[in-house]
């Protein structure tokens, strides 16, 4: 009986959590004077350090841009926070402890919103998923949720 509840609680939880959502967003008007830039590609095509999706260039400030870090914190709050810890730990997903310095912002991006065919085609996420053993569901983020995660990723490997 409690299996049969915990397992309705989970999916209702992860259909909840993939409620799409719009951004017309340009990344080259950002919030403060050095704010990201972002240059979009063909989303097919595969590249080892930028993975799979329109992201090929993301231009970061040398500091932290806290307002979208903040932003950031909100969302992984609430759609990343029951799959990953914060620390080098897994939980249901990996731990997000030095991303930023293990993955391009680039690769980040494409995966936060792209994470199907990054699955699909990645030879680093393949080998994530048989590590975790649970694909990442598609959480329909925009693009402008994605830059806001990035930034929150950042400071939490230490950006200022």
């Amino acid at each position: 009986m409690y299996k049969l509840t915990f397992f309705i609680i989970a999916l209702a939880m992860f259909t909840s959590c993939a409620k799409k959502s719009s951004s017309t967003e340009d990344f080259s008007s950002g919030t403060t004077d050095d704010a990201s830039k972002v240059e979009s590609a063909d989303p097919t095509t595969y590249d080892p350090n930028r993975g799979i999706g329109k992201f090929t260039k993301v231009e970061l400030g040398a500091t932290l841009d806290k307002i979208l870090a903040a932003d950031g914190e909100k969302i992984e709050s609430v759609k990343c926070s029951s799959c990953h810890k914060l620390t080098d730990e897994k939980l249901v997903g990996p731990g997000w402890k030095g991303v930023t310095t293990r993955r391009k912002p680039e690769w980040i991006m494409n995966f936060i919103t792209n994470p199907d065919p990054m699955i699909d085609k990645d030879p680093k996420v393949q080998a994530m998923l048989e590590l975790c053993l649970v694909r990442m569901p598609n959480q329909a983020l925009t693009d402008d949720d994605a830059r806001k995660l990035l930034e929150f990723m950042r400071k939490n490997d230490g950006v200022n």
